[in-house]
């Protein structure tokens, strides 16, 4: 115990008078490189009521016993879209409903973003075709098709 309280008594007053102790090489604290500050992220007011998506054409892929449907999705409101979820309805041939997926964004959609959405359903050899609902948190969503997203 006393070895310990004088070996840290000595490191200390060998350091404030600016003496290296014996096996320890005296090192300059490192400095962190100066980083660039990021602005914080600010609430954004989300849309109420009615917003504009764009979707380009639903990518639909079997991967093993799964329907796998990849919507590329862009928000063209002036407002961020908060909540935003997408029900894929999967139907058979005499328009019966079938299991389909539904997905929820958990970080609103802000203007001009774009995101990649998959959806992920069994797959059943009934499966004749699929329609999609986008909704959001506070109202409805009006889609519409696009050729491209930039």
């Amino acid at each position: 115990m006393t070895r310990v309280f004088l070996a840290g008594l000595t490191l200390a007053l060998a350091g404030s008078l600016g003496i290296a102790a014996p096996g320890l090489a005296a090192q300059a604290p490192a400095q962190a490189p100066a980083q660039e500050q990021k602005p914080k992220p600010r609430f954004v007011q989300p849309v109420k009521g009615v917003a504009d998506v764009g979707f380009l054409k639903p990518v639909v892929k079997v991967d093993k016993g799964e329907v796998v449907t990849t919507i590329k999705i862009k928000n063209l409101s002036t407002a961020a879209i908060a909540g935003l979820k997408i029900d894929e309805y999967w139907y058979d041939k005499a328009g019966n409903m079938l299991p389909g997926d539904s997905k929820r964004l958990r970080q609103p959609l802000l203007p001009g973003e774009v995101v990649t959405v998959e959806l992920r359903t069994p797959k059943n050899p009934k499966m004749d075709r699929n329609s999609y609902q986008f909704t959001h948190a506070y109202g409805q969503v009006k889609t519409k098709v696009l050729n491209k997203i930039d």
